[in-house]
């Protein structure tokens, strides 16, 4: 049995995304469009019926009230039917700034919402 004091192998908590935020992807020759269920400066979970393998390569395209924002990511674990864990491997000077204001903005909306 796992013990709820066990740390977390993420170096930044993921946020919840409580409204629609979506994002453009594309991984093995294939496009796609995913809702995101949460976000981390380190990493996102979407959602989609299509599983990969752990290890393949993304590239992300997102278009958020903040601008655009692009990120290169990897498959960390799939769950059929569900979606992907994917942990970013490169993000531009330009679009860091933007990730983080993304998150904030998220952290903000779901504080004010409160557990759901």
């Amino acid at each position: 049995m796992r013990s709820s004091s066990v740390p977390s192998r993420r170096f930044s908590s993921r946020v919840q995304v409580t409204e629609d935020v979506w994002v453009y992807w594309k991984c093995e020759g294939r496009d796609d469009i995913s809702k995101v269920c949460n976000v981390s400066m380190g990493g996102l979970f979407i959602e989609t019926p299509h599983a990969r393998p752990s290890g393949t390569l993304t590239r992300l395209d997102f278009l958020v009230a903040e601008g655009q924002i692009r990120a290169d990511a990897i498959v960390r674990h799939s769950r059929e039917g569900a979606g992907l864990g994917l942990k970013f491997t490169a993000l531009t000077e330009q679009d860091r700034p933007k990730l983080a204001a993304l998150v904030t903005r998220l952290r903000r909306a779901q504080h004010v919402l409160g557990p759901g």
